[in-house]
């Protein structure tokens, strides 16, 4: 059985259906004197925490919500928030306390028309199958999320990449940031 195949063009169909517009709207709107402030539930958190780590590795202020090390959100901070069914009943809790202080909302899901999507400042659609409900979007060979979260993960990393194009950031310089405690 050809698995890895099929899962590339799985994810190649998702990513081809991205609107990189959006991408370069979150990146012009991104600055460094902005502090970020990342979220997911379940593995959208741990691709959210890939995402951070990059950030941090091209210079900037970030943060992932419900580490002990993470500060207050404040007004003009920006918030990601991540959930594929935009329905997360967490990350709408955080959606809402991040607006009531100020904050700017960036969502990454893969439903347009998802709370979520709908109450942020800014989105980023993966169209990727969901567990909640696998016909929607881009269909899936695979167990539950997993389409959606390689297909962020991806989003994700061309974002950093973007950022870093900006910033006139190289890899000489974002090894600098990475960790040398290893």
């Amino acid at each position: 059985m050809k698995v890895l195949e099929d899962i590339l063009k799985e994810v190649q169909q998702v990513i081809n259906n991205v609107d990189e517009s959006k991408m370069d709207e979150v990146v012009e709107f991104i600055t460094k004197d902005k502090r970020i402030f990342v979220y997911g539930e379940g593995r959208s958190g741990l691709i959210g925490k890939c995402f951070a780590m990059r950030l941090m590795h091209i210079g900037y202020t970030v943060y992932v919500v419900g580490e002990t090390i993470t500060p207050s959100v404040q007004a003009e901070d920006v918030v990601f928030l991540i959930s594929g069914s935009g329905e997360t009943s967490m990350v709408l809790n955080l959606l809402q306390k991040s607006k009531a202080k100020g904050a700017h909302i960036i969502s990454v899901t893969s439903r347009e028309g998802s709370t979520l999507a709908k109450d942020s400042s800014k989105n980023i659609i993966v169209p990727g199958a969901v567990k909640s409900d696998k016909a929607q979007n881009v269909k899936s060979i695979q167990l539950l999320s997993s389409l959606f979260d390689q297909s962020v993960h991806i989003v994700m990393d061309a974002l950093c990449l973007k950022l870093s194009y900006k910033d006139k950031i190289d890899n000489d310089i974002a090894i600098k940031n990475h960790s040398n405690l290893e």
